[in-house]
């Protein structure tokens, strides 16, 4: 009996466990999932968690009942990778492997910015990238009274990149439903030199960030924040006072890939962004916020990079070439405040475009254009999440790879 282990229960690793269940002969592979948490979490509603829009119910689940039948689950803390040896150290046993899924993702590390963690940490600095964070800044937003509102991203890359331009458009709405708007100076700050990556997408984002009244700092790379006169600051002095900050920390990969020594600076794990093989070990697998692969750290990346995974999964165990497919496709919708949203939809080689999605002429979603029906479709997709994402059905219409059809678009060479 041969073993394929996937370290990590979260969306990647439970869709993978759910895609490989029932494709891996059950007489010779023994698949096993290893997570130390109980709890699974719909990450993309931190969002809405700080505006009231969800509730705590809403974005988590016990993340067992998501893993299938056949798969061994063990709720267990990693401790080690031992890729030499095809050895998983865990809290209190060693597990071996002949195929191994690291599916770690990634999280926050407010530590790696001086005074971020300091005595305003929840208080007036707050995340909403963590379930806590996101809570305790919705608490803050009940009964704040206004001021100075800047919102910061730390540095690239992060979960979700959209996802600070997404928090201040509904604090935008958010404080205009209130009545409070004018009561309020919102900052949008990143070390970009636009509102995103991609340049057709930051000039429309941009374009919508001035529309609000959301004053843009740009190329501001924070060094310090300073508790007592409440600023940041970047390595050239430039300081931006505030009353609230929302930051989005530096995103880094699990403390198992640094003690492992897999990991690049981040701890991402170095992987080939077509076949989504580990760079340095064949049997190794990378999905997910676990690579340093250049797409979009995402749910729906995620479920693209699945797909082509799975089959390059089957082929690597039948001794046949993987597939050199994943061309890093993101699908994401943008809320824009006030019941609209934006959809864009990218690879590694061609930036956001106008046009429609899913199909050529009759849409129905309009890409790089406000719309109700795309917010609509943003809400759809918690439900789409838990019912499909996650169980590794494919979403009808919307292929791994991207699709050209109904776009306006030029390719960029690699």
């Amino acid at each position: 009996m041969k073993n394929l282990v996937i370290l990590g229960a979260g969306t990647s690793g439970t869709m993978m466990a759910n895609h490989l269940v029932s494709k891996l002969p059950k007489k010779e592979w023994k698949i096993s999932i290893v997570d130390q948490y109980k709890t699974h979490y719909y990450q993309p509603g931190f969002l809405f968690l700080p505006f009231d829009t969800y509730t705590e119910d809403q974005v988590k689940k016990e993340g067992k009942k998501f893993i299938p039948k056949g798969v061994n689950y063990i709720q267990k803390k990693i401790e080690k990778i031992l890729p030499e040896n095809n050895k998983v150290e865990l809290e209190d046993e060693t597990i071996d492997y002949d195929i191994l899924i690291i599916a770690t993702g990634s999280k926050i590390a407010p530590e790696e910015t001086e005074g971020l963690l300091g005595p305003l940490w929840h208080k007036d600095i707050f995340d909403f990238y963590t379930f806590e964070g996101a809570l305790a800044l919705r608490n803050k937003l009940r009964e704040w009274e206004g001021g100075k509102l800047v919102v910061h991203l730390t540095e690239m890359p992060i979960k979700c990149p959209v996802a600070p331009l997404e928090f201040t458009f509904l604090a935008d709405a958010y404080f205009t439903k209130k009545g409070m708007r004018d009561k309020v100076e919102i900052t949008y700050v990143t070390p970009l030199s636009g509102a995103f990556t991609k340049p057709t997408c930051s000039k429309s984002l941009s374009y919508l960030l001035a529309e609000k009244g959301v004053k843009m700092e740009t190329d501001f790379a924070i060094e310090r924040v300073d508790n007592e006169t409440k600023e940041i600051i970047d390595y050239g002095e430039k300081k931006i006072p505030f009353d609230l900050l929302v930051t989005v920390p530096t995103n880094m990969g699990d403390e198992v890939i640094e003690r492992s020594g897999l990991g690049d600076d981040l701890n991402f794990v170095p992987t080939n962004k077509h076949t989504l093989q580990s760079i340095d070990h064949e049997n190794i697998f990378v999905i997910g916020d676990a690579t340093n692969v250049p797409a979009s750290k995402a749910g729906s990346v995620a479920h693209f990079q699945a797909e082509t995974l799975t089959d390059n999964i089957l082929l690597y165990i039948n001794g046949f070439i993987l597939k050199e497919e994943f061309d890093g496709h993101a699908n994401c919708f943008i809320e824009t405040g006030h019941n609209k949203a934006l959809l864009i939809d990218f690879n590694y080689n061609t930036e956001p475009v106008h046009g429609t999605f899913p199909f050529a002429k009759i849409g129905p979603l309009k890409l790089l254009k406000e719309s109700v029906l795309n917010h609509w479709g943003k809400l759809a997709f918690r439900w789409i999440y838990w019912n499909m994402l996650l169980k590794g059905i494919a979403i009808p219409f919307v292929s791994r790879n991207m699709s050209f059809k109904g776009k306006i678009f030029d390719i960029k060479k690699n």
